[in-house]
């Protein structure tokens, strides 16, 4: 009977002894509640407990990356727009993380949902196709303003597909289509007037200087003679006319 006893008691204090210790890994950090109270976050590597008195809530501070599910909103201009993100956090006050929310990840993720939706809300869908660093900027400082109360941060998220209707695709494509219409006609009139500008100053040239007429006649026939023309047609000079009828009135 008493080797019973004490068989059992060394079992008991077996128990106890490994329950007086824990171990964290590097990326973990213990919470410790003595008698239901809050007493210390402990670090990695080993700790002493209190057996029986204190407990241990283990959590886990490494960057978490979740795929946010695909949200329905509409922006600001009226436009039903499909959207999705990606979401990096982790926890940096393990001990308000523990006793300020319960089920930190989905509160976490439930507030980045809602943001998303209040941030697309707010925004305009061409802003949207252009600009969204200030829309994920945005996002960031709403989520950071929720989630830091709970003892997490908010490292980074990013808008991933933005899908809107069909009819609003044809119609920014449309809008796409007259701008590069547009520009590619504003560059031909401005070849153009360039173009007519340079025509002008030649013909100034030209008309103060008599022979450059000439020349340029006789580059015009060097060009045509370059063709394979089976006629060509020359204009005599002007001076050669006027020399021609002096010497027939003589």
């Amino acid at each position: 009977m008493g080797a019973g006893i004490g068989f059992f008691l060394l079992f008991v204090a077996l128990i106890l002894a490994l329950r007086s210790f824990g171990i964290n890994q590097e990326y973990q950090r213990g919470v410790v509640f003595r008698l239901g109270r809050l007493i210390e976050s402990k670090g990695p590597g080993w700790f002493w407990l209190v057996p029986i008195v204190d407990r241990v809530v283990k959590v886990d501070i490494r960057t978490v990356t979740r795929a946010l599910d695909t949200q329905e909103t509409v922006t600001r201009d009226g436009v039903a727009v499909r959207v999705n993100a990606v979401l990096w956090y982790r926890a940096v006050d393990p001990a308000r993380v523990v006793t300020s929310v319960v089920n930190w990840d989905s509160a976490v993720i439930q507030a980045a949902e809602t943001g998303m939706r209040d941030a697309i809300g707010q925004s305009d869908l061409d802003q949207m196709l252009k600009d969204r660093v200030s829309i994920n900027k945005r996002l960031l400082e709403m989520l950071s303003r929720t989630c830091l109360q709970w003892g997490v941060d908010i490292d980074a998220v990013e808008i991933k597909d933005l899908d809107i209707p069909e009819n609003m695709q044809r119609a920014i494509a449309k809008e796409a289509e007259a701008v590069r219409e547009k520009r590619a006609r504003i560059i031909k009139a401005e070849g153009e007037q360039e173009a007519s500008q340079k025509l002008a100053d030649a013909a100034k040239i030209i008309a103060t200087q008599p022979g450059a007429l000439e020349l340029r006649r006789l580059q015009t026939l060097s060009e045509i003679g370059v063709e394979h023309n089976s006629t060509i047609i020359a204009m005599f000079p002007t001076e050669l006319l006027e020399a021609a009828q002096k010497i027939a009135g003589k």
